[in-house]
């Protein structure tokens, strides 16, 4: 099953890393897989445009069916595989329901940590504004609240108990933030929930070697 999937990929990538967990959790390890790189552009290369031309990673192929999005690829995979490996989908209706509001609610939170993080890297420098700076910075501020606010009241995973699809898909938000220097003390609730899966199989098998070079380690150490 495996051998016919391809993934390209590019380290430190949360698209990417997602579709990694979702593989080592359905259990389909060793499928063809190649890590491009970002500082070079090669996800701009004809390779990737043939499977996705938009020109992104992850691009990914599963058989005869491409899914370049992260999020179209794990819903996928659950689908098709959902008798191997860990179910990720619950029977329970409530853990359901918590689980697609936070797996959709987690755009919100990529964007406003994109617009942080990637602030100098997307805005050429001219056009570069320090209250622009500080209003991205409270925006994210305050989403992160929302998510301690969530966090505190489930026992380890986002819906709950369970380790579920939306955890596939938001932990490695999660991990980028506290690489970019969020700080523990000041979000205990998101520092517990990252502490509590980092060292998950699934995760810790498909953990990013490095990240994206260009990205400043502290640039969320005072968010």
């Amino acid at each position: 099953m495996a051998k016919d999937m391809t993934l390209l990929w590019g380290n430190g990538s949360p698209p990417c890393w997602r579709v990694m967990i979702m593989l080592e959790e359905k259990q389909l390890q060793g499928y063809n897989q190649k890590l491009l790189s970002f500082e070079k552009k090669e996800e701009k290369s004809q390779e990737v445009l043939d499977m996705n031309p938009r020109g992104q990673l992850p691009s990914f192929k599963c058989g005869k069916h491409i899914l370049n999005e992260s999020y179209a690829a794990c819903f996928f995979l659950e689908n098709q595989y959902k008798s191997q490996g860990t179910k990720l989908i619950p029977d329970s209706p409530d853990v359901q329901a918590v689980m697609y509001q936070r797996m959709f609610e987690a755009f919100t939170l990529g964007q406003k940590m994109t617009d942080v993080i990637y602030y100098n890297f997307l805005v050429p420098e001219g056009e570069r504004h320090d209250s622009a700076v500080q209003r991205n910075r409270e925006a994210l501020r305050a989403e992160l609240k929302l998510w301690e606010g969530y966090l505190n009241k489930t026992d380890c995973c986002l819906a709950g108990k369970e380790f579920t699809l939306a955890d596939v898909l938001v932990f490695p938000d999660v991990a980028y933030l506290f690489y970019c220097g969020l700080s523990t003390e000041r979000y205990p609730a998101l520092a517990k929930y990252y502490n509590s899966l980092k060292d998950r199989p699934s995760i810790k098998a498909s953990w990013p070697p490095y990240w994206f070079s260009v990205i400043d380690k502290e640039v969320l150490k005072t968010v």
